[in-house]
């Protein structure tokens, strides 16, 4: 909790210190900025999205593990866990040609009895609308998981990373349907080799698909 604590806090700092002096370098030095062409550096009435989303999370490992810390659980190499991405992000970067800003989410799944806690940070960018409406993404987020064994109540906390993709369709003007997001990651997940056991296992790989609806706040 401390250290997620802590990384929320240092995104918040960062995009205000970004806010703040980009900001009051174009109001110092006007002359500069050409209203065609120019980056902005604002937070707009759309640019802060939020969504509870549905997500599968398909998790596979190269090595099976067995005994009471096996992840996956014995003898299994393959798992799909099923669960909910909540989060959020907001847009203060803008280019004629793209947008970008940092994405915050904690993505909980579970399969098994098992459980994996997913709390990540990320920088985003986002294409401006193709055909009127429709604007991918492309964001890398890096934080903690936090895995738990189908028989134990025992958690690790490890570095997790994650590359996700997506495409996000505006419904209405504060309501964006997200038709999918893809993602790719891996994390160090809980296993026999953490408490004495012979062998040490190679991360777990991740693969996930969400879809829903993300409010952009007024």
């Amino acid at each position: 909790m401390k250290l997620r604590f802590l990384v929320s806090c240092l995104a918040v700092s960062c995009l205000a210190l970004v806010l703040i002096n980009p900001a009051a370098h174009a109001q110092d030095n006007p002359s500069q900025v050409t209203p065609s062409t120019a980056n902005d550096i604002s937070v707009g009435s759309t640019d802060v999205g939020l969504y509870v989303n549905p997500v599968g999370v398909h998790i596979t490992n190269s090595q099976a593990d067995s005994g009471t810390f096996a992840f996956l659980g014995d003898n299994t190499t393959a798992r799909w866990f099923v669960g909910a991405n909540i989060g959020g992000y907001i847009n203060f970067f803008h280019n004629p040609k793209y947008d970008a800003g940092i994405d915050i989410r904690d993505s909980i799944v579970s399969a098994n009895n098992a459980k994996l806690n997913s709390f990540l940070v990320g920088a985003r960018i986002i294409a401006k609308p193709i055909a009127e409406k429709f604007k991918p993404y492309l964001q890398l987020s890096v934080g903690v998981g936090s895995s738990k064994p189908p028989t134990s109540p025992i958690k690790l906390n490890r570095f997790q990373y994650g590359i996700f993709g997506g495409l996000d369709y505006t419904l209405a003007k504060h309501v964006d349907f997200r038709a999918f997001e893809l993602g790719y990651g891996a994390v160090s997940t809980i296993n026999s080799g953490n408490f004495g056991g012979a062998v040490s296992f190679p991360n777990s790989r991740l693969f996930s698909i969400s879809s829903g609806l993300v409010f952009r706040v007024p």
